[in-house]
């Protein structure tokens, strides 16, 4: 596969903003290039290519640093796979619905035409029809997909069957891959040189405020995406927490563990209370629970000041409700039973 064959004409031909850190990477000196105020505390720009943050995760992860792309959260990550690779009025993208709502709003925004081929009953990837539309429909770019689902919870199955058939981009973010024993699909980025695989710290490394996401990818599309990135688009302060996170992975194993448990917990207490016809099995940190009247639940819930998410619009009569801590779990298991 030729990646420079997907990318916009533009973004080819474009000469990328050059900041006035690119050039003076790790140096010390008198620095009079950035126009920056000479006193405070926050008052340099940050690394523009979060050097130290992607050392730290090439080391976790297994893959060099040159084939990560560090984003102001998964959100800018998707939005500039769509900038770079997507062209505006002409060019597709599949999503496979009930999925994350931002890969259409990214592409409405991106003005990029989007086809739809639903998730299964039992929310799994219809493969066949996908490659169908890949084959008749021109100018498709990406095909998008989140695994664990997001709000089903599960795995998909068959990803690598559509990596071996579709030459354009498969983009699958794995938000929710801490909380699955699945293997993630990072380490077949150099078998596929298509695949993108999107991950975040919001989830289960508890950063949701400090807004970083990563794409592991190809050198080439790597490269492609920070040509188009703003020039600081993660702060100093960030880069930091994030650092400050990764190296205290005792914290993460305890906490994911906790989650996990209740989880369990949670999934028990529900499938045995009467106003619920099922809880679906989940591989991330919430689960879908389907009711006998979502709407009602939903309501009486919000007046005990217990926020969830009715997703009865994707999928009917059905509430994702989000692992929370020991207490919160048991005040909601015990305002259930109370309805």
């Amino acid at each position: 596969m030729r990646i420079s064959k997907l990318v916009r004409k533009n973004i080819l031909q474009m000469k990328p903003y050059s900041s006035a850190r690119d050039d003076h990477q790790g140096k010390r000196g008198i620095f009079l290039d950035a126009n920056e105020n000479p006193h405070g505390i926050f008052n340099r720009y940050p690394d523009p290519r979060q050097k130290a943050l992607k050392n730290k995760l090439s080391e976790m992860k297994g893959v060099t640093p040159e084939n990560i792309f560090i984003g102001n959260g998964s959100d800018e990550v998707i939005d500039i796979l769509f900038r770079v690779f997507c062209e505006p009025r002409r060019d597709k993208v599949v999503l496979c619905p009930p999925t994350y709502g931002m890969y259409e709003v990214c592409a409405n925004l991106n003005d990029v035409n989007v086809l739809e081929v639903r998730l299964t009953e039992a929310f799994q990837l219809n493969v066949e029809e996908v490659l169908k539309v890949a084959k008749r429909e021109n100018r498709l770019k990406m095909i998008i997909l989140c695994s664990p689902n997001n709000p089903s919870g599960n795995m998909l199955h068959d990803v690598e069957k559509l990596l071996q058939s579709f030459d354009g981009l498969t983009i699958v973010d794995e938000a929710y891959i801490d909380f699955s024993r699945t293997k993630s699909l990072i380490h077949k980025i150099d078998d596929h040189p298509g695949l993108v695989v999107v991950q975040t710290m919001s989830k289960a490394w508890g950063m949701a405020a400090a807004r970083i996401g990563m794409a592991y990818a190809s050198r080439e599309i790597v490269d492609f995406m920070n040509k188009v990135k703003p020039p600081y688009n993660i702060s100093g302060l960030n880069q930091e927490a994030a650092l400050k996170a990764l190296n205290r992975r005792n914290v993460f194993l305890k906490h994911k563990k906790i989650i996990l448990e209740q989880r369990n917990f949670l999934e028990k207490q529900l499938s045995n209370l009467s106003c619920v016809t099922k809880v679906h099995q989940s591989d991330a940190n919430f689960l879908l629970v389907e009711f006998m009247d979502a709407a009602l639940i939903y309501d009486e819930l919000i007046k005990g000041k217990i926020i969830t998410r009715n997703r009865s619009d994707l999928i009917a009569n059905c509430i994702r409700i989000t692992v929370g801590t020991q207490e919160e779990n048991q005040k909601l298991i015990k305002h259930l039973k109370r309805m």
